[in-house]
């Protein structure tokens, strides 16, 4: 009984204790706060009242010239400046005027709808005057920093992407692996390039990424290595993987013959459940051991396709392939464009950013239709040509480009399956050609 007691006494002191240094520890109740000023009402005269109104009008900020406007940045107002002339009028309108010829290439040309229509509605938001949608505390700029700015977006959109991916076609032709390998040529041409024409080393690694028209690749690489830059390098991917039915057809044609367009491949062997069950463990593993700088980027998408294969949790699969990839595509779309406002994309830098990446993804395509155009030459069963431009990381945007040219030249011809083989094989080389491009730099 005794022992009771002292125990239920020990327990009542250490109770007490605790209590006084919990509240020993609380802050003390701050002082009264003062009294604010509260500033005096000036009657105005009704002229007065429509000329305040006037000033704070958008037609107003784009008329003058001199209101001392500020551009609208997501990293806090210690990195805002004022405006000149340009960017608070001219340019506003010229970046409107791009906006709307992006609704136009969505809406009326049905050009990658699903990417162009969020970022251009950024980029319309984004050059509202003095409204900061851009600024940190504007709606553009939380949705930028709360999933572009620490990279991930990126990688929920790779692992949507793997959900939706089938290693089937790559499985059941390996050798269409190697036009994957090809199209990464413009991302090694476009660091060379980037070099050339003054960029740093790392500057021009983060730029180079463009050339394998991977939005997400690009936005991971450029936080890493050129930060300063990440914006601009977004806005170039994603236009380009956009606008990729504008570019590819052109390229694919002219290096190209009619009766190869015509080429009509063979139906690839039938895959086995297990080899694509095992594929994505076997990717992820070779990124670890070899290349582990790639792991975020393989490791979401190897994810993705493994819970899809794997049969067993469909409701996880089916989220990523719909719900959480076209949620983040409508955030990572409005935070790309609001980048498109005139003061940050109307300037040599974006300019030579754009002109890049252009001509990588260009070469990317190029080389990839030539690679295809001399393995047609070896090879015992027909190749065509075309398949060659998938190799680029674009999925599936290039893989149905190839099948629409492909069909417009024969018809009948669909060449869609056969060339999401180099599709989903660009998207791991993209992946791992940021991997080379990081483990450089470490």
């Amino acid at each position: 009984m005794k022992l009771k007691h002292f125990l239920l006494s020990l327990l009542f002191v250490f109770w007490a204790s605790t209590s006084m240094v919990q509240a020993s520890a609380e802050p003390t109740a701050p002082s009264a706060p003062s009294e604010k000023v509260v500033k005096e009402y000036e009657p105005k005269t009704v002229n007065e009242l429509l000329v305040s109104f006037w000033e704070t009008t958008g037609i107003n900020a784009i008329v003058d010239l001199n209101d001392g406007e500020k551009t609208s940045e997501p990293k806090g107002s210690a990195y805002e400046r004022e405006m000149d002339w340009f960017e608070s009028s001219l340019g506003r309108i010229i970046m409107i005027i791009i906006v709307f010829t992006l609704f136009y290439l969505a809406i009326a040309k049905n050009f990658e709808p699903l990417l162009l229509i969020p970022i251009a509605f950024g980029g319309l938001l984004a050059n509202i005057p003095l409204a900061g949608m851009g600024g940190e505390h504007g709606m553009l700029g939380i949705v930028y920093n709360m999933g572009i700015a620490n990279e991930f977006f990126p990688l929920l959109i790779f692992m949507g992407v793997g959900a939706m991916t089938d290693f089937g076609p790559l499985l059941a032709n390996p050798k269409t692996a190697i036009l994957g390998g090809a199209a990464q040529f413009g991302i090694f041409g476009s660091l060379v390039g980037a070099v050339a024409i003054g960029f740093s080393l790392q500057d021009a690694s983060a730029i180079s990424i463009i050339g394998g028209a991977d939005g997400p690749t690009s936005i991971f690489i450029a936080n890493r290595l050129a930060p300063d830059m990440l914006g601009a390098i977004a806005v170039a991917a994603y236009s380009y993987m956009a606008l990729v039915p504008v570019i590819q057809p052109p390229i694919m044609k002219l290096l190209t013959t009619e009766e190869e367009r015509k080429i009509v491949m063979k139906t690839g062997r039938k895959v086995h459940r297990l080899e694509k069950l095992f594929f994505p463990i076997l990717v992820l593993m070779l990124a670890i051991m070899i290349l582990p700088e790639s792991a975020p980027l393989i490791g979401a998408f190897t994810f993705g396709n493994f819970a899809k294969e794997s049969g067993v949790v469909d409701r996880l699969s089916n989220e990523m392939q719909n719900s959480l990839i076209n949620i983040v595509t409508i955030f990572l779309g409005l935070g790309v464009g609001s980048k498109l406002a005139a003061d940050k994309f109307l300037v040599a830098e974006t300019m030579g950013i754009m002109v890049i990446g252009l001509l990588a993804f260009s070469a990317g395509t190029a080389i990839g239709v030539l690679m295809a155009k001399l393995m047609n030459k070896f090879s015992k069963e027909p190749i065509n040509p075309l398949i060659g431009a998938a190799g680029v990381s674009a999925v599936p945007m290039s893989a149905r480009v190839v099948s629409k040219v492909g069909s417009d030249a024969k018809p009948g011809n669909i060449l869609l399956m056969h060339a999401m083989g180099p599709n989903v094989a660009g998207v791991i080389g993209s992946a791992v050609a940021a991997g080379v491009l990081l483990s450089i730099f470490k």
